[in-house]
Formats: structure tokens, C-alpha cells, sequence
């Protein structure tokens, strides 16, 4: 066994990646890298030299993943997946996503030369926040085979297309059912910052993530009229913004009524915006989470009942849209027992939790076998500069991730196991 200064040596070499690339942004004042710009791919040049460095092969599919393929003992084997997301929040941290992907690298690092029974791979996905398109999971969503035309006609915000975005950089739309090939695919493995304040409240260092939570996303909009702020009468006015403003307050008096139910307006967009004229329309989005599928889609049908009878007694109108629907999912039980595990093994103790936070790895349990392991965020603190990670914490990663991968080499329910595609 590795003894414990050769993974804390990774961990400082991890932490310090990390940071480096949290330097490769659009903004020269903070970290924000969004769908296949600029600094993605810097960051994907960066990667690609460590991947090629440790062993494994560099591809970049149609939907901008990076891949790193590291080769088993067998040119016929199956893979496991080991991956997270490259692109950030604006105004980001160093770790979000990004620690999972370069956590992967290290893996490779700490095994070459070595070969196991089944591929690894190594997967840095190019979309995941939804910050440029609005809609999250570009990426992992290439790799089930859901990135349908809808998906790659719509439009950011300088009007450029999902597929124009992906012929910009020299890949082909039409190349993404290559992308989706599961066939082989063992199980997916997601490192990822816990981005909450659980395991620091716990003092653990990892926690098994057993389950998912469902998420629905809307875009709301309110239309009135605009007019002169200083000419037009209280009583004859028909304020989007206040009718916005009255129904923002119903989303967060809903989720505080509701146990363990999140809401969230996220983006406030008023129109014309001028200081001296009453806002016209209103767009704003509507991020709601819970365990229960049913207690989600209950609180976006009530809020969505209440948008229309605040627009109806404003002299408003609302319309809605939906952006991102998805049910809770469970983590595969094989997997979780076996980071459980492995946790245990390499003598922390673990924590069975749910993610209130979408991933990666809920897009790629829809095809296969999937699982993640969460490391403590200090403080709680994420989507800021100021999140974090400890030393120690990814040392201890680390250390798992390795023993992971042994003790699935030598499982035999494991190593039979195939893609449910």
C-alpha cells in the first residue's frame, strides 16, 4: 500500500491544477468558463498534456468533451468512466466540477504503468451548469444520446447555436452518435465537491452519495405595459415587475411550507430598464428541488397556478416554459456499497447522503451503472471564489479512488456487469 505522504504530495499537486485552471476564464476579474470559449479550451490543452503525460489517449468528441482513454490489459475490455464538468458558474471557484476531472488525472498518474481488467476513462465534460444556453448537462447528455436538434438549434445570448458553437471549434454536429456509445461501459464514477455544509458539520472528509434529488427548472415571464414612471397613476398601472416581484415572494413562502423543498429565482431580467419607465416585461427563472418527485412537480404546478392569478388580478399576462425536468435518481446500490467500503478501508467514516445539487452522473444513470463520492466543502461554501478544499480531504480521495479501483478489478459481479442502454 501507498503510504500517506506519497497522496498527500497528490493532493497539494491537485489543489494547485486546480487553481491553474480556475485562471483560464472569459473574465479577467474572476473564473467563468462557459460552453466550448476560449478558456475551455486552454483548459482542454492543459489536461490533454497530463493525460498524455500519465498514459492514456486524447480525443475530443463531438459535443467538446474532453476524453482520456487509459488503456486495460485486454484491448477488448469494458471501461469505467471516472469523470466530472470543465465549465463554471460566473464568478466561480477553483473546485466545482473541475476537482473531479483532474482527481481522475491523478488516478491515471498513480496507476501507470499498471493495467487493469477494464479500461479507464477519463471524461472532462464540456457543459454542465447551463450558464451559456440555459439548459444544463450538454455534455453528459451527448453520451446517452439525448442532444436532439431542439437542443442544438437553441441560441445564447449573441444568437450562436449549440451547433454553431460546435463547428466554431472544428467538430461536427453530426458526429454525436459516436459520443453516445455505452456499449462497453461498466459504471461512471463522479469526484465532486459536496457544495454544502453536511460533511463540514460531520467533520467527514467523504461522503456516498445515494441518491439524487429531482429538479425542475422554468422560465417565467411577465408581460404589462411599460409607461411613463412619473405621468402614470398607481391605479392605472400594469407593472410586470411588481406582478414578478408579488410572485417571487409566493416562491419562497411555498418552499419555506414545504420540508425539504428548494425554490429559487436565479435570473431577474426587466425591460425596458430605464430608471424612469414602468418595466413592460419580466423574465425570470424558477430552479425547484426535493427527494420526491411528486412534492417538486406539486410546488411547480402550485406556483404556476399562482403566477397566473397574480398576472390575472395585475392586468398581466404570464407564460411559462419549461427549461430542464428531471426525476430524482438513485445511485447504483452495487457501487455505493463498495465506496462504502472502500471508505471504511482506508479508516474514514462514511456518510450516506443526498445531493440537493444536479450532476453529471444523474444524465449518465439513465444508461449506466452510476455513483459519487462527495469530499467536504469547508464552510459549506460553493459557486464563489471563496470555495474550497483541504488537503488532507483529497488526499483521503485519492487514497479511496485507488482502492476503488482494486477492489473492482478483483470483483467478478463487477467485471460482469453490462450497460443498460
Amino acid at each position: 500500500m501507498t503510504d500517506a505522504s506519497h497522496f498527500e504530495a497528490h493532493a497539494r499537486k491537485i489543489i494547485a491544477r486546480c487553481r491553474k485552471l480556475a485562471t483560464f476564464s472569459e473574465d479577467a476579474t474572476g473564473t467563468r468558463r462557459t460552453f466550448l470559449s476560449s478558456p475551455m479550451r486552454d483548459c482542454h490543452r492543459e489536461i490533454a498534456e497530463w493525460l498524455r503525460a500519465s498514459g492514456a489517449k486524447v480525443s475530443v468528441d463531438a459535443a467538446g468533451n474532453l476524453r482520456g482513454f487509459y488503456a486495460a490489459t485486454e484491448a477488448a475490455a469494458p471501461r469505467l468512466l471516472i469523470g466530472s464538468h470543465l465549465d463554471t458558474v460566473p464568478n466561480a471557484g477553483a473546485f466545482d466540477g473541475v476537482l473531479g476531472v483532474v482527481l481522475a488525472v491523478a488516478l491515471l498518474e498513480c496507476l501507470d504503468p499498471r493495467r487493469l481488467p477494464f479500461s479507464v476513462e477519463v471524461l472532462g465534460f464540456s457543459e454542465e451548469e447551463g450558464v451559456r444556453f440555459g439548459v444544463p448537462f450538454i455534455g453528459s447528455r451527448a453520451l446517452v444520446g439525448r442532444v436532439d436538434e431542439e437542443l442544438l438549434n437553441r441560441r445564447d445570448g449573441n444568437g450562436v447555436s449549440v451547433g454553431e458553437a460546435i463547428r466554431v471549434v472544428g467538430l461536427n454536429p453530426a458526429d454525436m452518435p459516436q459520443a453516445a456509445r455505452t456499449d462497453d461501459v461498466l459504471a461512471f464514477l463522479e469526484f465532486h465537491i459536496e457544495q454544502g455544509p453536511v460533511l463540514d458539520a460531520l467533520e467527514r472528509p467523504l461522503g456516498v452519495v445515494e441518491a439524487i434529488v429531482a429538479q425542475t427548472r422554468e422560465e417565467f415571464r411577465f408581460a404589462g405595459q411599460a409607461n411613463h414612471a412619473g405621468t402614470t397613476p398607481m391605479h392605472l398601472r400594469h407593472d410586470a415587475l411588481a406582478g414578478a416581484a408579488e410572485w417571487m415572494a409566493a416562491v419562497e413562502r411555498t418552499a419555506r411550507s414545504r420540508p425539504g423543498l428548494v425554490a429559487t429565482v436565479g435570473q431577474v431580467e426587466a425591460k425596458p430598464g430605464a430608471v424612469n419607465v414602468i418595466p413592460g416585461t419580466v423574465r425570470m427563472t424558477l430552479d425547484v428541488r426535493h427527494r420526491s418527485p411528486e412534492t417538486c412537480a406539486d410546488a411547480v404546478d402550485s406556483l404556476s397556478k399562482e403566477a397566473k392569478q397574480i398576472a390575472d388580478r395585475r392586468g398581466l399576462e404570464v407564460t411559462e416554459r419549461r427549461l430542464l425536468e428531471q426525476k430524482a435518481v438513485p445511485m447504483d446500490d452495487f457501487l455505493v456499497g463498495q465506496i462504502e467500503k472502500t471508505i471504511r478501508g482506508i479508516g474514514c467514516d462514511p456518510h450516506r447522503m443526498t445531493s440537493g445539487a444536479g450532476h453529471d452522473a444523474m444524465i449518465l444513470a439513465e444508461k449506466v451503472p452510476a455513483a459519487m463520492i462527495f469530499l467536504r466543502s469547508p464552510g459549506g461554501i460553493s459557486h464563489d471564489p471563496a470555495e474550497s478544499v483541504l488537503d488532507e480531504d483529497v488526499a483521503k480521495a485519492l487514497e479511496c479512488g485507488l482502492c476503488l479501483l482494486d477492489q473492482l478489478a478483483r470483483s467478478s459481479e463487477f467485471l460482469k456487469r453490462t450497460c443498460r442502454a
